[in-house]
């Protein structure tokens, strides 16, 4: 309780340095100050009668991973009102693509008082959360107004534990509040249990559920007629600083006529990531000038959002991004589910199951440097038959861990009805 209270105190003092921070965002990404009065609990939803459900999933990633379990939901409870809270603007932005049908918000901060009154406000039937989303006052605003409230394609790294055994007095109670959880993996089960949540079942990973949609691939064939015969390597997903290093390793490389296709994490680094290869003596092109790709050009920059599928699609091998700094990796399961080829850094924690299975599969391979990284990608860019042997392990292994989507609708039905 002590620990709750003063948790409860660190908020007023907090606010003042979040307005701050999202002004500071702003100053690249100006969508920070969109919808500002949602962020504070000041604007909220408004109650139109019938059934709720309420799905909230912090950034890109987790919203594209909701996808097959909201097809479900939506035919277990086709007469719901979807409401979908997101914490980043490029979340938001790939919900209103993904979902049309439904509300979407941004979840306020986790002052006590607003998170109280957001939940007393939408009521709904009950709350999912996706992945590893941990507020405390939120969880204990759900138990106190009787929403079952579910942690679902929840994962917990090692080193994420440690920081929350730091707060164990805060966050063993709150995760008490939870209905149910539905881990990734055993050793994430585990790790959950060990921080002290109850009720908790390994149901696999929604994202290998995610079907690449046609779309995507179409305009992913229409990037490659624009390409022609060059072979192509995509960094899909990069972090900051990683791409410095690969540009490097790639100037200093025998690449031919090989074209380097860079797809930044975030939007706000476009400019930044075009200027850095510019400056390094590299023909670049972007995705949004609408151009003819030069045959001349070395590196065309993937400057869209949503179109990460259509990258894939017209690369020839993929190294997925935040694995070569210590950011723990980004979904790797999304090229593999397409036959392309991965390539891995040494950080993969956020998806430490899912690269072993991979790399266990021969549907990808792990590397040590960013030097490492594009002699690899050169050898695979030459090597037609491993590319084929890498695209059919691939496609084995995601399909074969498919189907925890709708183990996690088993699990809330259950819930529910017990």
């Amino acid at each position: 309780m002590i620990a709750r209270l003063a948790y409860r105190a660190l908020w007023p003092l907090l606010t003042p340095l979040l307005k701050r921070y999202l002004r500071k965002r702003a100053r690249q990404a100006p969508a920070y100050l969109e919808h500002w009065d949602e962020r504070f609990g000041r604007d909220l939803p408004r109650s139109t009668g019938g059934e709720v459900i309420w799905l909230h999933a912090v950034s890109v990633g987790e919203t594209r991973a909701a996808l097959p379990l909201v097809k479900l939901l939506r035919q277990q409870y086709p007469a719901a009102r979807l409401v979908i809270t997101q914490m980043t603007p490029t979340g938001r932005a790939t919900a209103l693509e993904l979902y049309p049908e439904a509300e979407i918000r941004y979840l306020p901060y986790d002052r006590a008082g607003s998170v109280r009154r957001f939940i007393a406000a939408l009521r709904p039937r009950f709350g999912v959360l996706m992945e590893t989303e941990l507020w405390p006052n939120l969880l204990h605003a759900c138990r106190d107004a009787g929403v079952p409230l579910f942690l679902l394609n929840a994962r917990l790294s090692e080193k994420s534990l440690r920081g929350y055994r730091r707060i164990g007095p805060l966050i063993r109670p709150a995760l008490r509040a939870l209905s149910a959880v539905a881990a990734q993996s055993e050793a994430d089960a585990e790790r959950l249990r060990q921080l002290g949540a109850a009720n908790v079942r390994v149901c696999g990973n929604s994202k290998y559920d995610f079907t690449p949609p046609a779309e995507q691939l179409a305009l992913g064939q229409a990037f490659r007629q624009r390409i022609g015969q060059r072979p192509v390597w995509v960094c899909a997903s990069t972090r900051d600083g990683e791409e410095a290093l690969i540009l490097q390793a790639w100037q200093a490389a025998p690449r031919g006529d090989a074209l380097l296709l860079i797809v930044p994490r975030h939007p706000e680094r476009f400019d930044n990531v075009a200027t850095l290869a510019a400056d390094m003596g590299f023909a670049v092109q972007r995705r949004s000038d609408g151009l003819p790709l030069a045959a001349t050009t070395d590196v065309w920059l993937g400057d869209s959002m949503g179109e990460l599928f259509a990258y894939y699609a017209a690369a020839d091998v993929a190294f997925v991004g935040g694995s070569l700094l210590d950011f723990g990796a980004q979904n790797l399961i999304e090229p593999a589910s397409v036959g392309l080829p991965v390539l891995l850094g040494p950080s993969t924690y956020n998806f430490a199951e899912a690269a072993s299975l991979a790399l266990a599969a021969g549907a990808a391979r792990q590397v040590s440097d960013a030097a490492a990284l594009v002699a690899a990608a050169l050898v695979l860019l030459q090597d037609a038959p491993a590319r084929q042997a890498m695209r059919a392990a691939g496609l084995a292994f995601t399909a074969q861990h498919r189907g925890a989507s709708q183990r996690m609708l088993q699990l809330i039905a259950g819930q529910l009805a017990g």
